[in-house]
């Protein structure tokens, strides 16, 4: 359940804090006034897209927090998903949106927008204002069948998905494979061509590295050469003036001294151990020196086989991972071109087991729709005769067709419906109006909900195109929703706004000289005088007064 919901610096609400309640807690207000930035502010909360013309004009961030109390299954879904939980089972949601990135917290870890999103659905459904026109979209039927019809669908059709995309692919393969001999020929031509190619040059792991080392060491061979000479000759003993040979000078002098000093001695020992690393050091370089020595025909080898690498790694990949692979698939493609027939044979083969793995999964699917069909239909049929639709008769038809298949079945579902007595039924999206479309959606959405144990459900204007009994009606469904979830309701209409457990106005001041949106619960007077405006616009007279009251006892007694 939604605890309550904190919003600052967003649009034109400075900041302003909400408590929430049980059962049904409606917001109304003046057009204008905010009552969609409060819906907003929740989606935002709960991963929506955020921009930075959301944030209050002068400040420098906009802030919105949700605070859930969570029920069992909410709480095995935070874990599933490794956020973190609270012992007393609350959520602390925050959404923090500032002009060069925003950042979103759960009990007060970084979590990205897209693990907010996935949450959303677990913790609360909202019908926003334009939503019951995807009730037009034949393909949204079939994704709210599936959603009623449960995990058994899910599953199958998930199974179904991966053999479909298999299917596919086998067939395209098969598409692609089709040629005359004269052009299997060629590619088979081309084909041994590269294996040989690849075969023949016999490329070990490494080697190109390698090769690159003794090129780069060959190809500076004599500037390094005549370093290491110019180096030997310093620090040798051959020549006067040379390292060695003037530590070796100095060895002899301090020597000479060292019986009549103990310090003059350890000074001494010291040089004695420089004089044996110069040496050993002088020794190493005439070494590499002569190590440095090749002749021009293995610098020519070098770099022709390095020549030859580059040139397949350019042709086949850049790695000598990527040329094996190259290899191995040429060889295999070859292979199967010298077996065509057979290897056309087996690509139908495989095709023919996948299709018909195919049409088994979607009639499993198709009969598990058929059978939540007839149970949803039932319970919507109720709702709707709830909602004022008194001699409905709604289908939801389930057709198979095997000859057009995807990965979701084979099923065109659609919503059927009459509301006039030998009227026959016809798809809904050709007969039904904006005010029955939003009814139809709040049965949907009551039936769901029970189904789901969704404890929150927040409607952005329900009321669209409705209005008298009709109108009753719908405050009655939402009474009787709001004792088993919370609901969260916008509404333009006194007959709804009877209905209120608890009630907030929603309204537009300026304090400061700036326009800010103000949220203010209203006690049982207040609660009156605003059914009072909504039922008399301009002038509230006692007349108005009195009908506000007696529409509260009404809903009173409908709730009871």
């Amino acid at each position: 359940m939604l605890e309550s919901l904190h919003v600052k610096n967003l649009a034109l609400i400075d900041e302003a804090e909400v408590t929430f309640t049980d059962g049904l807690n409606i917001l109304t207000g003046e057009t204008g006034a905010g009552k969609s930035i409060i819906i907003g502010s929740i989606n935002l909360a709960l991963g929506a897209k955020a921009d930075k013309d959301y944030i209050r004009n002068g400040a420098e961030y906009a802030l919105v927090e949700l605070i859930f109390s969570l029920n069992a299954k909410q709480c095995r879904v935070l874990e599933e998903m490794e956020l973190p939980t609270e012992e007393d089972g609350t959520l602390l949601l925050q959404r923090k949106i500032a002009p060069a990135r925003s950042t979103c917290k759960v009990n007060g870890e970084t979590v990205s927008s897209g693990q907010l999103r996935a949450l959303a659905g677990v913790l609360l459904d909202m019908y926003g204002q334009h939503e019951h026109q995807s009730l037009l979209k034949p393909a949204k039927h079939k994704a709210m069948l599936d959603d009623y019809a449960g995990d058994g669908v899910s599953a199958l059709k998930k199974e179904l998905k991966k053999i479909y995309t298999d299917y596919q692919m086998a067939k395209a393969e098969l598409d692609d494979n089709r040629m005359d001999e004269d052009a299997r020929k060629r590619e088979a031509d081309l084909l041994q061509f590269e294996v040989n190619e690849l075969e023949s040059a016999a490329i070990v792991q490494g080697e190109d590295e390698q090769l690159e080392k003794l090129y780069r060491r060959m190809s500076n061979a004599k500037k390094i050469k005549e370093a290491v000479y110019f180096t030997h000759s310093l620090t040798g003993y051959d020549n006067a003036g040379c390292a060695g040979e003037a530590v070796g000078r100095a060895l002899r002098e301090l020597r000479s001294v060292g019986s009549y000093e103990e310090d003059a001695q350890e000074l001494c020992d010291q040089l004695a151990e420089i004089d044996n690393l110069l040496n050993d050091f002088n020794r190493s370089l005439a070494n590499y020196s002569e190590s440095l020595e090749f002749d021009e025909e293995e610098f020519i080898q070098v770099q022709e086989r390095l020549n030859l690498i580059n040139r397949l790694k350019d042709k086949y990949g850049n790695s000598y991972e990527k040329l094996q692979e190259a290899l191995t698939m040429k060889t295999e493609r070859l292979e199967q071109l010298a077996h065509y027939e057979e290897y056309l044979q087996n690509l139908e083969q495989k095709i023919n087991q996948e299709k018909t793995q195919i049409l088994e999964l979607c009639r499993q699917i198709s009969e598990k729709r058929m059978s939540a069909a007839t149970v949803l239909t039932k319970k919507l049929t109720e709702a709707l005769v709830d909602l004022n639709f008194l001699d409905v008769d709604f289908e939801i038809s389930v057709e198979p067709d095997a000859e057009h298949f995807a990965e979701d079945g084979y099923d065109k579902i659609g919503f059927l419906i009459s509301t006039n007595p030998g009227e026959k039924k016809q798809p809904l999206q050709m007969v039904a109006s904006g005010g029955e479309l939003s009814r139809i959606m709040l049965a949907f959405k009551s039936v769901f909900a029970d189904e789901e144990g969704t404890d929150t459900l927040i409607f952005d204007e329900i009321d669209t195109g409705i209005s008298g009994r009709t109108a009753w009606k719908v405050s009655e469904k939402l009474g009787q929703l709001s004792k088993e979830h919370q609901i969260i309701c916008i509404t333009h209409l006194p007959q709804i706004a009877a209905m209120a457990d608890t009630h907030f106005l929603i309204e537009k001041n300026v304090v400061n000289d700036r326009t800010a949106t103000q949220i203010v619960p209203l006690e049982d007077k207040q609660m009156l005088d605003e059914l009072a405006r909504l039922l008399g616009g301009d002038s509230v007279t006692e007349a108005v007064l009195s009908n506000a009251a007696e529409m509260r006892q009404l809903a009173g007694k409908a709730k009871q």
